[in-house]
């Protein structure tokens, strides 16, 4: 709830900011922008990435021995909890704009994501008949290349500003995913694929001026896919399925 509370005062914190420039203007900025067949701009992005955790039914109750974990010291171990923790990260992107009618665009934006995920997991641990808590966390760093289709939809032009809808399906692949990377004789990596394909949905406002439109827009990315590599360990064995959602608040330069 803390994340998605400081996303939507920065959102509107940028609108309030962008409408006071605008009122103060009494000309129509740009008036035949819109009627462009295509154009051209830029995105400067804040991400912040988030996991969907469904955990095997049950999976407290499954017992791991010490050779199966290598990360710290014990007899035997079980799962207590699985969570995580989202982080902040960017984006930047070029926009293609294609416009299909008076209030609908088809726009393409080609993208680099960069931003990271924490998986949070609680053990319970035993060592010469003791019990003892033991709390492990695994950092999953991603480097996004995206490639989204998105349908634009605006509403009617009201002086140097509108409203508009987005959605569309995103095509990601992480560079950064270790799904073929050999195991570290140390340390157990958990190990995420590198394609997925989202769903998107965003609500946005534009702002005409003189040279430019800014857009400020905040949108919601839903993962189809299970993004884990099971690999028969303590930190995958308790996964059913792991996907991905991403809030991503945007600044776009046209």
């Amino acid at each position: 709830m803390r994340s998605k509370l400081v996303f939507s005062i920065i959102f509107l914190a940028g609108l309030f900011l962008s409408h006071s420039s605008i009122m103060g203007q009494r000309m129509i900025n740009m008036p035949s922008y819109d009627r462009r067949p295509y154009h051209f701009g830029f995105i400067l992005a804040v991400n912040q990435m988030h996991f969907v955790i469904d955990p095997k039914e049950n999976y407290q109750f499954d017992t791991y021995l010490s050779s199966a974990v290598k990360d710290f010291a014990m007899d035997s171990a079980n799962i207590y909890s699985i969570e995580y923790e989202p982080q902040i990260g960017f984006t930047v992107g070029i926009v293609g704009n294609l416009r299909l009618g008076t209030y609908l665009d088809l726009r393409f934006i080609p993208s680099l994501s960069f931003g990271e995920r924490n998986l949070l997991y609680r053990f319970n641990t035993y060592s010469d008949s003791i019990q003892s808590f033991k709390n492990i966390k695994k950092n999953i760093a991603s480097t996004f290349v995206d490639f989204p289709l998105l349908l634009k939809y605006k509403s009617a032009r009201l002086d140097n500003y509108r409203a508009y809808l987005i959605g569309g399906v995103c095509p990601r692949i992480d560079l950064a995913a270790q799904f073929k990377r050999k195991e570290n004789t140390q340390i157990t990596q958990v190990k995420l694929k590198r394609f997925d394909v989202y769903g998107e949905v965003g609500v946005g406002f534009d702002f005409y001026f003189e040279w430019f439109k800014l857009g400020t827009e905040l949108k919601m990315s839903y993962g189809f896919m299970d993004m884990i590599k099971q690999e028969n360990n303590i930190y995958t064995n308790g996964l059913d399925k792991l996907s991905s959602k991403i809030f991503q608040l945007t600044f776009t330069f046209e």
